[in-house]
């Protein structure tokens, strides 16, 4: 299938790759000429701009956008449409505001242009792994690039299904799920990463405990000088608790038993944010992922081991690289 990309940072580039290892074609444009023609040797077609990546589409086309989420999605969303046509397609595959996908849907419809919101996960490891997909906006213009949602997405592969799931009426199974109309997919990527936050900052603090174990404080009787590497590996074995953050957690301590490459800078991206806030519309209480975006805020003041550990996950599945607290 065919399909234009704009953005190829971290996510994006590697989304391209999968793209043509998959055989589509992928026309691609980034602000950055030397991206461009990276994925160009790569097989990719490179545009010079917006209206030459959409000039080399065929119609009705199909433009995957992954630039970060406000301004910068916004001000790419405005500029392309001037180049579209009735019956294209926009494909937001970064982490918006499930509101501002509804407000722009409504908008581009208006013209007869399609958006579709589509929370994307798997970080900078998704080229290899997989990207799981949750898709929102118009079911059929959701269903014509079903092709391009099952190459990026993981598969089915070695997990079988769970038992009662009707793999006849879903694609959950292959990693891609339509959720509903505009803004469902990022609401559903949205709480995905309200729930990471809550799952980190759990192994985060847990460490912290483990870490501690040892402190002057203790009776002697009753202190323990754990190899915490050596506990995140045995963990991942058999354990309730593992998982691929485990996994990542694991990878970064037996590199760094200190983490002493971390300041515990913790960033928050937003989602979080937006969790909070849904579950304040909705009158749900979210004690555990409202307290792990205030340990964010609170890392940016002080540095525990917790701090650092988080810090580590974010590098390890994401490439994010801690900013200054002051930044």
């Amino acid at each position: 299938m065919q399909l234009g990309l704009v953005g190829l940072g971290r996510m994006g580039g590697n989304m391209a790759r999968r793209l043509v290892a998959g055989g589509h074609e992928v026309v691609v444009w980034d602000r950055s000429a030397d991206a461009v023609q990276t994925l160009a040797r790569g097989g990719a077609s490179g545009a010079g701009s917006l209206a030459d990546l959409v000039a080399r589409l065929a119609s009705p086309r199909a433009v995957w956008i992954m630039v970060p989420a406000g301004d910068a999605t916004e001000q790419t969303v405005t500029a392309l449409a001037e180049h579209l046509q009735q019956g294209d397609t926009v494909i937001d595959g970064g982490n918006s505001y499930f509101k501002d996908d509804v407000r722009r849907a409504a908008a581009l419809a208006t013209r007869g242009i399609h958006y579709l919101d589509v929370g994307t996960s798997g970080g900078v490891w998704g080229a290899e792994r997989g990207y799981c997909l949750m898709i929102g906006g118009p079911q059929h213009a959701a269903a014509r690039l079903t092709p391009v949602f099952r190459t990026l997405a993981p598969g089915q592969g070695s997990q079988p299904p769970s038992r009662g799931l009707d793999t006849a009426k879903t694609t959950a199974h292959e990693g891609f799920l339509y959720c509903g109309p505009s803004g469902a997919g990022h609401f559903v990527k949205m709480i995905h990463n309200g729930i990471e936050y809550g799952l980190m900052q759990a192994y985060a603090e847990g460490l912290d405990i483990l870490k501690n174990a040892s402190a002057k404080t203790l009776d002697p009787d009753l202190r323990y000088d754990l190899n915490i590497a050596d506990v995140t590996e045995v963990w991942r074995r058999g354990s309730v608790v593992s998982s691929w953050l485990l996994d990542l957690t694991a990878h970064a301590l037996a590199e760094n038993p200190t983490l002493s490459n971390y300041e515990g800078v913790v960033a928050d991206s937003g989602e979080g944010r937006w969790t909070v806030m849904a579950a304040v519309e909705e009158g749900v209480p979210a004690d555990v992922l409202s307290a792990s975006l205030y340990a964010r805020f609170r890392s940016r003041q002080e540095h525990t081991f917790a701090e650092k550990v988080l810090s580590a996950m974010r590098q390890k599945f994401g490439g994010h690289v801690e900013r200054p607290a002051s930044g």
